[in-house]
């Protein structure tokens, strides 16, 4: 099982994190191993030795069958489900990666560093485009987006990363995050909800 994810897809966290709102030349993808799985119903043990960790709420969608090469008007067919994900990142470490020129795959894909939540068929949902979401942290909205302001649709990003890596069934895809992220510490409480329905709540140790 593949987990793919994409950066840098909402024009304001860009601006958080690097002072501008322009769109990439191409979507920024990045991978993270199936080890960084976080399991439903698991906390999110921080780690202690990774300097900052931040949350990032994103829009997941689960692929359904194989495809290679897909044409972005075919995209909705390849997959069958939509939910909210949390992404962890170790801030300071993927800056200080950056600013060597290193890869910085072990800021993103560090084990448990990608929970998931309830799985909603698509059909039950609006438009993959025309998604509500937020975050709770403590009962406090830190974050909260709408699919339509992605700097690249869905279907595009599918269309993209299907050019290079052929999906699978139970591939899973992370489609960017909008501003507001921030750090987390032990004892707080992230919930998240799509379209006003709470499909992810963890507790941080």
């Amino acid at each position: 099982m593949k987990i793919f994810a994409i950066g840098m897809n909402y024009a304001l966290h860009n601006k958080e994190l690097h002072g501008t709102l322009s769109k990439t030349a191409q979507p920024v993808i990045f991978l993270k191993p199936d080890t960084a799985l976080l399991r439903p119903g698991k906390p999110f043990f921080v780690p202690s030795d990774m300097g900052r960790i931040d949350y990032e709420t994103e829009v997941i969608v689960r692929f359904c069958k194989a495809g290679k090469s897909i044409d972005p008007q075919f995209a909705h067919r390849y997959y069958d489900a939509v939910s909210l994900g949390f992404d962890f990142t170790a801030r300071d470490m993927q800056a200080q990666m950056k600013q060597q020129g290193r890869p910085w795959d072990i800021a993103k894909g560090f084990d448990q560093s990608a929970a998931i939540g309830e799985w909603i068929p698509k059909e039950q949902l609006p438009d993959i485009q025309d998604l509500h979401f937020s975050m709770q942290k403590n009962g406090d909205i830190v974050q909260s987006g709408h699919t339509a302001d992605m700097l690249y649709s869905v279907a595009d990003i599918i269309a993209y990363i299907s050019r290079f890596f052929t999906l699978h069934t139970g591939d899973i895809l992370y489609t960017g995050t909008p501003a507001g992220v921030g750090p987390v510490e032990p004892g707080d409480v992230l919930k998240g909800f799509l379209e006003d329905k709470e499909i992810l709540s963890l507790q941080c140790k």
